[in-house]
């Protein structure tokens, strides 16, 4: 595709949809595994992968990467939102817990134009509030309360968000393979030590699925990042919420969860969030020609 703005919202979208698939094993595993454990494995396939492919080239660019401070900060946050969010979601339902986590992009994109000083066009303000609606639509949480999961959640929608920002910055200075190298050395020193603790040896079947975690999050990964390199995040934020349509895919085939007329409805708001960044990215595109 010619147009850089394109390629980043076509990467993020495959991102996010590969998201939704590594969600889906982590939830079939999470009833066995411990999390620290599912989370050291996805960091170790995807560190190995990288080291394969950049050998001593990879490790001598990683330890001279001008921008690892940044990097590891990025790398806090994530593991922040990451344990905020399966914290949150082993206490409340998953609708609950998709609506208060789809305050990212809202969040994001009002970060964007705070640090970023980033032009948040009313067509991309726009974007971000139809899918959001699309998503209490399709949620329909009935009944929620201020708790410590709910704060949890909302905690986790902030911290991406912030994450999310600075890998905006980082994407335009340093390469993508050194990125993911930085995050999961960082993320295995973390969840290493969590693992003394908490393991539990896995058969084969668990073991596949651990190691499929990590390559599914690489590929999600990387088009992530390569994504945020060529469009700005208040673009973006709005396909975070394509996510939510592959989770109710994945969920009626893998567990046969049949999606209700508010799934649809919502679905269909969302899709329209995504076609309102579209559309108005290719006509200012053709006002500036």
């Amino acid at each position: 595709m010619k147009n850089s703005v394109s390629l980043g919202i076509l990467l993020t979208s495959v991102a996010y949809m590969a998201f939704t698939f590594h969600d889906a094993i982590i939830k079939i595993l999470t009833s066995t595994i411990p999390v620290w454990q599912i989370l050291f494995f996805r960091s170790l396939t995807i560190l190995l992968g990288c080291l394969a492919y950049g050998r001593g080239k990879l490790v001598h660019q990683t330890m001279t990467s001008p921008i690892i401070k940044p990097m590891i900060l990025r790398s806090t946050l994530l593991l922040s939102a990451w344990l905020s969010y399966y914290s949150a979601a082993s206490r409340l339902q998953l609708a609950e817990v998709t609506t208060l986590y789809y305050a990212a992009p809202v969040v994001g994109t009002l970060l964007a134009w705070l640090i970023l000083k980033e032009e948040v066009t009313p067509a991309r303000w726009l974007a971000v509030g139809v899918g959001f609606v699309g998503v209490l639509i399709a949620c329909n949480p009935i009944g929620l309360t201020i708790s410590w999961p709910v704060y949890l959640a909302l905690q986790a929608a902030v911290l991406w968000a912030a994450a999310m920002v600075l890998l905006r910055k980082t994407s335009l200075h340093e390469k993508t393979i050194v990125q993911l190298t930085v995050s999961n050395v960082f993320f295995l020193a973390m969840t290493g030590v969590a693992v003394l603790y908490t393991w539990r040896t896995p058969d084969m079947t668990q073991l596949a699925l651990l190691v499929a975690t990590g390559v599914v999050a690489g590929l999600a990964q990387v088009a992530l990042f390569e994504g945020m390199r060529r469009a700005p995040v208040s673009v973006l934020a709005p396909f975070k919420y394509t996510s939510l349509i592959w989770a109710f895919l994945l969920g009626y085939l893998i567990w046969a969860d049949l999606p209700t007329q508010n799934v649809i409805a919502g679905a269909c708001m969302i899709l329209g969030a995504g076609l309102i960044i579209i559309v108005s990215e290719r006509l200012r595109r053709h006002v500036a020609v």
